[in-house]
C-alpha cells in the first residue's frame, strides 16, 4: 500500500501539462437577492474555476468582491457569463493586484 493522508490514499497532484491557465481580475457586485447565494462555490464545482478573493464588502442590501478567477480560458469565460446571467454585475479590472 502506498502513502496515506488521514487514512486515505495519497495521490500526488498532476505535474505541469499543456493546459493554459487564465486569470481574470474582476469586481463582482451582488444585488440584495443574491447576497446569500453560494455562487462562488458553484463556480468551483460547475466550472472548475478557482476564485482568489482580494477584497470584499457585504452588507444587507448589496455586496461586492474583487477577486481573481483562475482556470482554463474557456472555463473562466463561461463562469463570468454565468455570473452575469445570474444577475451579478461583472466588471473586468486591470492586472494590478491591490
Amino acid at each position: 500500500m502506498g502513502p496515506t493522508w488521514m487514512g486515505l490514499p495519497w495521490v500526488p497532484p498532476p505535474g505541469p501539462g499543456p493546459e493554459r491557465v487564465s486569470t481574470a481580475r474582476v469586481k463582482l457586485t451582488f444585488p440584495e437577492e443574491l447576497i446569500k447565494e453560494p455562487l462562488l462555490g458553484r463556480l468551483v464545482r460547475e466550472f472548475d474555476v478557482l476564485p482568489n478573493i482580494r477584497r470584499a464588502n457585504v452588507e444587507e442590501t448589496v455586496g461586492w468582491i474583487v477577486c481573481e478567477l483562475s482556470g482554463e480560458p474557456p472555463d473562466v469565460d463561461r463562469a463570468i457569463t454565468w455570473l452575469a446571467d445570474k444577475g451579478v454585475q461583472v466588471d473586468r479590472l486591470g492586472d494590478v493586484v491591490e
